[in-house]
């Protein structure tokens, strides 16, 4: 890894260039290959043409397309023209998109032509580029003088959810990017002839700073598949990259182990002596490198816990597994710890340059709340000074909102999260209040609350009086109907009571059918106007009012299974819930089986 003297993306491009020459830099899985040499030309072509198109530095330009050589180029194409990138999520829907391009004033759209169509209605005086091609540009580098970067000037504005009103862009300068980067050595050093199979979305921080940036500087080859990584992709992919680095979310690993790891290990005699056991278990995970190409020497966990049966399995394996702990807002690394020195359950200590402390520790276990100093923080959030002064103490330190504890050998483990905010499967940052207010736009509903149950979303909603009443209304018909039928002379006292026992039975199944039906179209009324990560699961009726503070607020930790504190679950207090919608069988699950942390 060469030395940084302005500390600026910029120099990263320009600098590889000059450093690793023709080495493959970028390549697409069985296709074609940038060099570095070819990342350092294009870049600075493609930022000229910017230049030509008005972009200047501090103007944002959005970045909407699928993993590829091509993405990373567009990425320090904008950097190199002083402009901004704006990173968006490829499964966010067309108005979250629109949202967010127009929340962060973006000038130009880097949009890849199977995406188009989902900026369709952008405002004409926004340009369109295609992420492949670019055209004019020979005529524009005769005249392209590159503006000034400084390492304090914004690289990105990170959005990390669609917005709904409640848009929150975390601004990233290229000092928070390079030093989460370089701070890293303590973690993993890598080389030259290391090759990298990208699987996570580059939007997000984690992939870019981890597999982009680190790589990159190192003159190490990343590889990017052409579509999500389903068995079918990966497998082949695996064995013909055969990659000695490789970045995952915990799904990935997690199902390798349930849907084929753990069954056999179960099926085998030997396996449950504790005499054989570690040989076997060692061998395992000799055969579940070997699936991973065989070269594998640091597989990277992040976005969302890793379960502890699977955690215990890699290491007693021997697999190369490492782990860390940070958020969009720290770029994205606070602590973490290599393949040899993982500890189970925890994210491992502060990474180098970054202080962390435990706020208002509890006495009796010593957790509180993670608060964070270093050059990796963010510089706040675009266009909010109001949660950027919330974001931060009085003297300064970030406040993750995450609760955890150190123990006496400096060790960091997360306790679960202070914030509404839930982590998606796949490491997406999930807002509550977001989909509630979609929830909310539904002519039936007057208010809602969405937890996570079981891994999956929850709404629990409140429906508005008058469809209250129309639903009671027809059970009373129902149960009118039973109370003349059971006044009928012509019948026995025995059939008269079994009749009204048949009606009133059918009443209350015609009423709850009635329910089910208006929960389940106000599911998929939400879920269509959510990205796929975002998707409710289930639709459950909220009989009783929400339980509120003074100033009306929702007490959310009395409703669902993550929110519930020990010491304030009263009775009085449980959610009472009746119909549930049906789960929908064909929504896939947060969409993370295509596809950032206690993980970073």
């Amino acid at each position: 890894m060469y030395q940084l003297e302005h500390f600026t993306l910029c120099e990263v491009a320009e600098k590889s260039a000059v450093h690793y020459g023709t080495r493959p830099a970028l390549s697409m899985v069985g296709a074609y290959s940038i060099s570095y040499a070819d990342l350092g030309r294009i870049s600075f072509e493609r930022a000229a043409a910017l230049a030509a198109q008005g972009i200047g530095k501090g103007d944002r330009v959005a970045l909407l397309a699928e993993n590829s050589p091509y993405w990373v180029v567009s990425w320090f194409s904008i950097v190199r023209a002083g402009g901004i990138v704006v990173p968006i999520l490829i499964d966010f829907t067309p108005d979250q998109i629109r949202n967010i391009i127009m929340h962060a004033e973006a000038k130009a759209v880097v949009v890849s032509e199977k995406l188009r169509a989902k900026v369709a209605d952008l405002p004409s005086s926004i340009h369109l580029l295609d992420v492949r091609k670019w055209d004019g540009m020979e005529h524009a580098v005769a005249s392209f003088v590159p503006p000034k970067v400084d390492p304090d000037d914004l690289a990105e504005i990170v959005y990390t959810s669609g917005t709904t009103g409640l848009s929150k862009g975390v601004m990233l300068t290229h000092r928070n990017l390079l030093s989460n980067a370089t701070a890293c050595k303590s973690i993993i050093v890598l080389h030259r002839t290391d090759r990298l199979l990208s699987i996570l979305p580059l939007a997000h921080t984690y992939e870019f700073t981890i597999g982009t940036l680190i790589p990159l500087l190192a003159g190490s080859h990343i590889h990017y598949l052409d579509r999500p990584p389903a068995a079918t992709v990966l497998l082949p992919a695996l064995q013909a990259v055969r990659p000695t680095i490789m970045l995952s979310v915990p799904l990935v690993i997690e199902k390798i182990y349930r849907s084929s790891i753990k069954p056999t290990l179960d099926g085998m005699k030997l396996y449950h002596n504790p005499l054989f056991k570690p040989i076997i278990t060692r061998f395992a995970g000799f055969k579940l490198r070997k699936t991973f190409g065989g070269k594998l020497r640091f597989f990277g966990i992040g976005g969302a816990p890793l379960a502890a049966d699977v955690e215990e399995f890699l290491k007693q394996s021997g697999f190369p597994y490492a782990i860390g702990y940070g958020l969009t807002e720290t770029s994205p690394l606070l602590a973490g710890c290599g393949p040899r020195h993982t500890h189970l359950r925890s994210t491992g200590p502060a990474l180098q340059g970054v202080q962390l402390r435990i706020a208002d520790p509890r006495p009796d276990t010593g957790e509180g709340e993670i608060q964070a100093k270093g050059p990796n923080i963010f510089k706040g959030y675009w266009r909010d000074e109001a949660r950027t002064r919330e974001a931060f103490t009085e003297d300064g330190w970030f406040r993750t909102g995450d609760l955890g504890v150190f123990d006496d050998k400096g060790r960091l483990y997360i306790r679960g999260r202070s914030k509404t905010m839930i982590l998606g499967p796949s490491g997406e940052n999930i807002y509550p209040e977001e989909i509630e207010a979609v929830l909310n736009q539904s002519p039936y509903v007057a208010e809602s609350l969405v937890v996570e149950e079981d891994g999956a979303l929850t709404a629990l909603v409140c429906l508005k009086s008058e469809v209250l009443e129309k639903l009671e209304a027809r059970l009373e018909d129902s149960l009118e109907a039973a109370g003349q039928l059971g006044s009928n002379v012509g019948r026995t006292l025995a059939d008269a009571e079994k009749s009204v026992a048949q009606t009133v039975g059918h009443a209350f199944t015609s009423a709850e059918k009635a329910a089910e039906h208006l929960l389940e179209s106000i599911r998929k009324e939400a879920n269509a106007k959510l990205a796929a990560f975002s998707r409710i699961r289930t639709v459950k009726l909220q009989i009783e009012p929400f339980e509120k503070t003074p100033t009306q607020k929702i007490k959310r930790f009395l409703y669902g299974s993550a929110g519930k504190a020990p010491g304030k679950e009263k009775e009085g207090h449980r959610s009472r819930v009746q119909p549930t919608s049906p789960t929908d069988q064909n929504l896939p699950p947060s969409d993370a089986e295509k596809d950032r942390s206690t993980q970073p």
